[in-house]
């Protein structure tokens, strides 16, 4: 019998092209030798209104109603740059986020790869005669500085119509426009290799007439003698080290047939070279059983027959150091037994050398790393090293989402509740990793594990509606037998704990540690003017003089908040953002130079020297107020002269591998204090750290923003869990001026439950999340008039749309001008939406130079 004949291969593809704005694709043919290879997810280059540009291809026909339609032109790369999930993924982000396609595509390609199409403009000869002042700009800035790509005219010319003047003055021959699209700036690394070429009998023959020189003919023979112990080509850098050769050397060899000179491929592997012993799991407590017991049998139910029918999300709930990450290495265990693959986020940097630690020593050599301190080489191989399946686990921060793993069975996202997992505006697609893990987990058939001792509000909300299960862990796990005795042989000390209850096998439980809540206030009122109150300076001497360590956490930067004058009032502002300037001493972080004292603002970067006049009455009398992690670190030498202390914020982890190398320096007691911002409240496990103070819980508490109490308490409650990890337990001295606030109360309590009721009434009188949905608008400007102006206008449009189709559940905040009003010198005013479906009022509007963010985690 005859076999069928095959469906024709497809004649035309849709392609989304790599321009900006443009929010629908475009049918090409597919020429004869890329039919039948060419798929979905292809990257390629396409003609596009003249100019040659990348594009993605993202679907497939066999006919157009088109009458004309270009062709393909070829492809950027042999496979398939994103995988069908992918590509509709990157729909749903665009439809849910209000941003285009393409802008969705890209953010899942490596950096470097995906590159836009653009032009460079040139004057013609010739006078260009008279110009609108849209145009004149235009032509005084190529007078000035010659030809100039779009881009480049954009940051010269911000918020101008000059590509529609650009367009008028091409059409009257003054300017010309030449497309360009740049190749991709990354691809596969290759070494030169050598290898024997010559049999042992042929080598002996030759050695006595390898060179007339003793030095050289040395050289010669140890080349030989190195190559003689490994037949496989060798990296020719490995030859030269050993050898003290150089590539001439190799080129004689080769002309006398004794040695092959070849290329090889290697991989950029950032893990390479770094041992992970492997361990075995550790027995489990009950309640980690129960909890392993209810996600296993999740696992075990997903497969292939029954992806279709999602998995709900799993909300996995542990008070901080309640054993979760042993349930993450139990499920990606469970579910590489399935044949396959995992993505395991974190939302810093910070936490990624430790989780790569844990996880690369469960499962060695099958561990990927993604990161934007990464190399964009290492990303790019990472990346390729994903799509042919030679890994089997990434981890990463909020970008290692979109890894292309094949395959992919489950997704983890760790300290769920964390703001770093939202890609904040001005970037071009805001979206939530939260979210789009659960979206992209349901779209996969994969199970999606959030996990947190703090989770977000809106997230435990989905746990009473019934959206999400809920797993919980409410015991904490002072460690393992095995691991407590190496850390006892390790310090030099003795642990205080006992073994736990019955049926816990050689864990051992120790409480949360108890938190002590000093009023500042009172403080005051006893005439302690010091950043620290007595009781925390008391606490900090005890633990360092039994040779423990102790984090001292304020949630800010430099040395003072802000510079202001006594005389006149007047605070020190930034020429850019009209914010207050942040003082920073020039102090050598963690041994480093002493740098000249500066006023810098946090939000655009400028810089000035210390003034030692106001530069608006003359008075002499310039005072700092309040205190930053600077300031802390000169109080701490102050008082206990001799103390090793780091720091740990931004201003000191911007270089590459910061992150690691201060975590390294702290945990090896290289440190006695680590004075930190945020970062040090996130998940780190250290333990010979008893003492936590937190030096102002206040900060942020006040904030004109929806989710400031929220933050508070996430916040609080982390940097609290990072006392008492190991065998000496801990305590945290708290210290604020108010202590009656719920927020701060429930945090001292490591009570979740009582913060989630009260947090819960409050967002319901307001109608914030989890009751109804926001959306932010925000438009800048330099002339603040014409800011206000657009805002007024926009929310007008808004209003009359909630009219017309009857919107009750809808309303706007606004327009106002935003907390931070005014950054890097442009005037900012936003207008926020309250609705069950914001982003549905937005849709199909043209909000040109608007940021719109759904589902913000700020309004500030």
């Amino acid at each position: 019998m005859a076999e069928p004949d095959a469906p024709p291969a497809p004649m035309f593809a849709d392609v989304v092209v790599n321009i900006p704005r443009l929010t629908s694709s475009f049918t090409y043919s597919i020429p004869d030798d890329l039919r039948g290879r060419l798929k979905a997810g292809h990257l390629v280059t396409v003609p596009f209104k003249g100019r040659r540009t990348q594009g993605i291809v993202v679907g497939l026909r066999e006919a157009t109603a088109l009458s004309e339609v270009f062709a393909i032109e070829g492809l950027i790369d042999p496979q398939p740059v994103l995988t069908q999930p992918q590509i509709d993924l990157a729909y749903w982000m665009a439809d849910t986020y209000l941003a285009s396609p393409i802008d969705c595509l890209v953010l899942m390609l490596p950096p470097g790869l995906s590159k836009r199409a653009d032009a460079v403009y040139a004057l013609n000869a010739g006078e260009p005669g008279s110009a609108a002042s849209g145009q004149q700009a235009l032509l005084d800035l190529l007078q000035l500085r010659g030809p100039l790509r779009g881009r480049q005219i954009d940051r010269a010319l911000p918020r101008t119509n000059w590509r529609n003047a650009a367009e008028a003055l091409e059409r009257r021959g003054v300017l010309s426009r030449q497309g360009v699209l740049d190749p991709p700036t990354v691809s596969a690394k290759h070494v030169r290799t050598a290898r024997l070429a010559a049999s042992l009998v042929q080598l002996e023959a030759a050695r006595p007439h390898l060179s007339q020189s003793a030095g050289k003919a040395a050289r010669l023979a140890a080349i030989l003698d190195f190559l003689a112990d490994d037949f496989d080509p060798v990296d020719v850098s490995w030859i030269y080290a050993e050898t003290g050769s150089k590539l001439q050397d190799l080129k004689d060899l080769a002309e006398m047939g004794l040695v092959d000179l070849g290329e090889a491929e290697v991989w950029r592997d950032s893990l390479a070279g770094k041992d992970f012993v492997p361990i075995e799991p550790p027995k489990l407590t009950p309640d980690q059983q129960t909890v392993w017991e209810a996600l296993e049998a999740i696992i075990q139910s997903n497969t292939a027959e029954t992806r279709a029918a999602a998995q709900p999300p799993i909300l996995l709930h542990g008070v901080t150091g309640s054993g979760k990450t042993e349930i993450y290495l139990r499920a990606l265990a469970a579910t590489l037994a399935q044949g396959r693959r995992a993505v395991v986020l974190v939302p810093e940097i910070a936490l990624t050398p430790q989780t790569v630690r844990r996880f690369a020593a469960r499962f060695p050599g099958r561990v990927a790393v993604w990161h934007s301190e990464l190399a964009h080489g290492e990303r790019y191989d990472t990346w390729r090293r994903a799509r042919l399946g030679l890994v089997d686990v990434v981890i990463g921060a909020r970008s290692a989402l979109f890894a292309p793993l094949p395959d992919i069975g489950l997704i983890v996202l760790d300290e769920e509740h964390d703001d770093a997992y939202k890609q904040d505006p001005p970037f071009v697609v805001p979206y939530h990793a939260r979210d789009t893990a659960v979206e992209y987990a349901r779209r996969l058939g994969a199970v999606c594990v959030l996990g947190s001792a703090t989770p977000d509000v809106v997230s435990f909300y989905h746990t009473r509606q019934g959206h999400y299960r809920l797993l919980e862990l409410p015991q904490r796990i002072m460690g393992h037998a095995r691991r407590l005795q190496e850390q006892a042989e390790r310090f030099h000390v003795a642990s205080r704990y006992q073994p736990a209850a019955e049926g816990a096998g050689d864990a051992q439980m120790i409480d949360l540690p108890p938190v002590e809540v000093v009023d500042l206030r009172q403080e005051l009122r006893a005439g302690n003017l010091s950043i620290f109150s007595r009781r925390l300076q008391a606490a900090l001497a005890e633990t360092l003089q039994r040779g423990e360590q102790a984090i001292l956490f304020l949630n800010r930067r430099g040395a003072a908040t802000f510079v202001f004058c006594r005389d006149c009032g007047q605070a020190l502002k930034c020429d850019n953002c009209d914010m207050p300037l942040t003082y920073h001493t020039g102090a050598g972080a963690n041994g480093a130079a002493q740098a000249a004292p500066q006023l810098v603002c946090h939000h655009c970067n400028f810089r000035r020297e210390q003034p030692q006049r106001c530069p608006n009455c003359n008075s002499r009398r310039v005072k700092y107020f309040g205190s930053g992690t600077e300031r802390v670190e000169e109080t701490v030498l102050a008082l206990l002269p001799g103390v090793r202390t780091l720091r740990w914020d931004r201003d000191v982890t911007r270089f590459r591998g910061a992150h690691e190398l201060i975590l390294q320096q702290f945990s090896s007691h290289q440190a006695d204090v680590l004075i930190g911002t945020q970062m040090i409240a996130k998940g780190l496990d250290l333990p010979l750290v008893t003492l936590v103070g937190v030096v102002s819980a206040d900060v942020g508490l006040g904030l004109p923003d929806y989710r400031a109490a929220e933050r508070t308490f996430q916040v609080l409650t982390q940097v609290a869990g990072r006392a008492g990890r190991g065998l000496l337990g801990g305590r945290v001295v708290l210290q604020t001026y108010n202590p009656e606030h719920y927020a701060v109360r429930a945090a001292a309590g490591h009570n979740y439950a009582e913060f989630f009721d009260r947090e819960l009434r409050y967002r319901k009188e307001l109608g914030y999340p989890p009751f109804r949905r926001v959306m932010r608008l925000v438009y800048r400007h330099a002339d603040n008039d014409r800011a206000e102006a657009e805002a007024r206008s926009v929310a007008r449009e808004l209003q009359a749309r909630i009219k017309r189709d009857q919107l009750a559940a809808t309303d706007l905040v606004g327009p106002a001008p935003c907390f931070f009003g005014k950054i890097a010198g442009e005037n900012r005013w936003q207008i926020i939406v309250r609705s069950p479906d914001p982003a549905a009022l937005a849709r199909g509007m043209t909000l040109k130079s608007w940021h719109v963010d759904v589902d913000p985690v700020s309004t500030l």
